[in-house]
């Protein structure tokens, strides 16, 4: 197969590129500008990288042109975006870009990655499954609610096409090696090598990005059209995963949890801020959903999709392996 790799650049879609390398296919892996990780990865071999935006409809046609899969990992992931309007190019319209594309040029395979937040997080005795619905504090979370958006128009084309295979991934998470901007690395700087450390009081659901990536390219032929994908591993407090971090690295760390209550003023503050024009992480709906704690179930993935989600402690290894070179 020939696949057409979008968000080549970014943490998940860099290790996918490289898990495409290790199968040796064929890929097409569009590119904004120029990126170093992904030039030592394609060195000999059968991958090219147009240099273009792939949220431009004209170039994204052009650059599927004979390719027989896509593997959707674009999207913006910033939360100090402050209107849903600035997450529609990259996480809706992009989306409905693709099912165009793939109905002018035939393709019949489609996986898209979207996020573990536009699924329930249930609760430890019931982790949350792709039957829960969404669920509050991501259900008015502007970035979960635009993957909603998406997810809607990748399994509404799949319900119309009975022919094509289009498959939706959740992953919780991500952790591991090339995060080079960084994105979800940033939570794990925060507290690195810190004698003391205010962790929020929530939890999230870490999983390896290279098990991911794994999965990723199993559906291409695994899996079933229409259907949704939990992609999540060990669940952690952010205090706990903070606790992990500093005895794998090998240093002395006190973690405070930080109850939702004392983060109220500077919630405000932020939401303040962001209403006069200012970007900033911090906001209400944010320090909502990082005081939250996430239980997912990944049963399913592991099932039909042969996810095998590995230790976060390697995962952590991993990263800071990379980083240091």
């Amino acid at each position: 197969m020939k696949i057409l790799l979008l968000g080549a650049s970014g943490l998940l879609g860099h290790n996918v590129l490289q898990e495409l390398v290790s199968r040796h296919m064929s890929v097409v892996a569009p590119l904004r500008k120029r990126d170093e990780i992904v030039e030592k990865m394609i060195s000999d071999t059968d991958v090219v990288t147009p240099q273009g935006s792939v949220v431009d409809a004209g170039f994204l046609g052009d650059v599927a042109k004979g390719c027989d899969a896509i593997i959707n990992c674009a999207g913006a992931t910033d939360m100090s975006l402050r209107r849903y309007e600035d997450f529609v190019p990259a996480n809706v319209s992009l989306c409905q870009n693709i099912v165009d594309v793939a109905k002018k040029h035939g393709i019949k395979t489609i996986v898209h990655v979207s996020s573990a937040n536009t699924i329930g997080y249930g609760s430890k005795e019931k982790p949350g499954n792709e039957s829960f619905p969404p669920k509050e504090p991501f259900a008015s979370s502007l970035y979960a609610r635009s993957k909603m958006a998406g997810e809607e128009i990748m399994i509404g084309y799949a319900r119309q096409n009975v022919d094509s295979k289009i498959i939706v991934l959740n992953p919780g998470f991500m952790i591991g090696p090339y995060d080079a901007k960084p994105s979800s690395a940033r939570l794990m700087l925060a507290g690195y090598r810190l004698p003391i450390m205010l962790a929020p009081c929530g939890g999230k659901s870490f999983v390896a990005v290279a098990d991911v990536a794994n999965a990723v390219v199993n559906a291409l032929d695994m899996g079933r059209s229409g259907e949704r994908y939990l992609l999540t591993g060990e669940e952690y407090t952010l205090r706990d995963f903070y606790l992990l971090q500093a005895r794998i690295l090998a240093y002395r760390q006190f973690v405070i949890s930080v109850p939702r209550w004392i983060l109220f003023l500077p919630a405000k503050i932020g939401d303040l801020l962001r209403h006069m024009g200012v970007a900033t992480q911090l906001s209400s709906s944010n320090i909502r959903q990082i005081t939250t704690k996430e239980h997912y179930s990944n049963s399913k993935a592991c099932n039909e999709l042969a996810f095998k989600p590995t230790s976060i402690a390697d995962a952590i290894k991993a990263y800071f392996s990379w980083r240091s070179k």
